[in-house]
């Protein structure tokens, strides 16, 4: 069995743990309604408008 022929010290040993921690942002797009705009993540219906690749697939209630 392989046995470590030295120490690893606590800052190696943290930076090499700390790589597994860092947030991503998130991709984001445009939305494809030309009225709507706004920006949501990929591959996700338009929470505003309802729409997805170019077509209307969620009838959204509109707050007055």
């Amino acid at each position: 069995m392989a046995v470590p022929k030295r120490k690893v010290s606590k800052a190696r040993r943290n930076t090499r743990r700390s790589n597994n921690t860092k947030l991503e942002v998130v991709g984001l797009s445009k939305c494809t309604n030309p009225e709507c705009n706004e920006m949501i993540k990929n591959h996700q219906v338009c929470p505003v408008c309802g729409f997805y690749a170019g077509k209307k697939v969620l009838d959204v209630k509109q707050d007055a």
